[in-house]
């Protein structure tokens, strides 16, 4: 009975082994979709990004070491100065030292993004920020995934079925005329591709030969 109970618990984990792989897959595939359709965008400028909170829990700590993760050494000499400044207006003025407080923000984000290699574009607002990726941060302080990737996969499963339906819609018309018909082809190729980069994912066996750029 041990013995069977064993090979059950094994056979379990390696079923659900199987399925983070699976969901992972997916979720590959996902970002693929997302980079295709709309321009790359982080989230490190928001108010509601981790760069932004570190900052402020730098300022209400006095620990400037919070932040120095997200710049450069070579960088260090601009934001030390400027977040010893900004932190001794902390208790005077609060007009002058909230001017002072957005000016380090900005400075800190934009040397940020200097090391990522895009542009500074000013500070987003609280609220800005991809539904997508605040599950993503808190995936992390939660220190649990299984959500995420089950709400990652509930999505890819309904923009796949939504691009299948609407070839299956468009079949039945594509020779009407060379209007439907080029619609058709155009569903049809978004379909495809689709199912490929997924059958291209599984047969190398990761996404690590993909560059998401």
């Amino acid at each position: 009975m041990k013995l069977i109970e064993t090979q059950s618990r094994t056979e379990t984990s390696k079923s659900n082994i199987f399925a983070r792989k699976i969901t992972l897959t997916y979720v590959i595939i996902l970002l693929l979709l997302m980079v295709k359709s709309a321009p790359v965008s982080g989230h490190c400028d928001s108010y509601d990004g981790p760069l932004i909170k570190d900052a402020i829990e730098a300022l209400e700590t006095n620990n400037v070491n919070l932040v120095l993760k997200w710049i450069t050494i070579e960088q260090e000499k601009e934001i030390i100065p400027l977040f010893n400044k900004t932190y001794s207006l902390k208790n005077g003025d609060q007009e002058i030292y909230t001017i002072v407080e957005k000016h380090f923000f900005e400075t800190l984000v934009r040397l940020h993004r200097e090391t990522e290699g895009a542009p500074y574009t000013g500070l987003k607002p609280a609220g800005s920020t991809k539904k997508i990726i605040l599950l993503s941060d808190e995936a992390i302080e939660n220190e649990n995934i299984d959500d995420l990737l089950g709400k990652l996969n509930n999505h890819i499963g309904k923009v796949i079925l939504e691009k299948y339906e609407k070839v299956i819609a468009l079949d039945k018309v594509k020779n009407d005329s060379s209007e439907k018909g080029r619609e058709y082809v155009e569903a049809y190729v978004d379909y495809t591709h689709t199912i490929e980069a997924i059958h291209s994912i599984i047969e190398n066996g990761n996404g690590h030969s993909l560059h998401i750029h």
